[in-house]
């Protein structure tokens, strides 16, 4: 396993230099599922919420906090990022989430496309919390990554699936 390194010698904390890092182009791909009632899931694909258009208003939410993970997440780096998109599956009793961010930069964006996951996720929550409070946001993690020096992770199955 690889050290921690956003601590130093000294064992305090520090932002990691990725100063002489190259540059170069950086995908990372979260996956996020709420659970919920069967009928909140017929509402919310009915458009009868009466919030407005959920899944619309959540792919907002969470394009514009994986831009905001550097105000969130201690450490993260401030990125530029290139692209984010948000894809929502209707499943039986929930909706899975697949956040994908890219970047060219110096460091990855895995933060991010959790963050957008997660955020995707909260916002389906505020929004039907008034029909449905027992909705359970699960399962979030990264399901792929690639550039940079470590190169590829790909999840090779859901660990809720073993």
């Amino acid at each position: 396993m690889a050290e921690f390194s956003h601590f130093n010698a000294q064992g305090e904390s520090h932002m990691v230099d990725v100063s002489a890092k190259s540059i170069t182009h950086r995908q990372a791909v979260a996956y996020g599922q709420i659970f919920m009632e069967d009928e909140t899931l017929e509402k919310i694909y009915d458009m009868q919420i009466t919030k407005g258009n959920v899944l619309e208003v959540a792919r907002l939410a969470g394009i514009m906090a994986a831009k905001q993970t550097q105000h969130l997440i201690p450490l993260c780096h401030p990125l530029a990022l290139s692209a984010v998109t948000i894809a929502f599956t209707r499943q039986e009793k929930s909706i899975a989430i697949e956040a994908t961010v890219r970047v060219s930069g110096q460091t990855g964006v895995e933060m991010e496309a959790m963050t957008a996951a997660s955020i995707a996720a909260l916002t389906i929550y505020d929004m039907c919390k008034a029909i449905d409070r027992s909705m359970v946001i699960s399962n979030i993690c990264l399901l792929r990554k690639e550039g940079g020096k470590s190169g590829l992770f790909e999840r090779s199955e859901h660990p809720w699936q073993k």
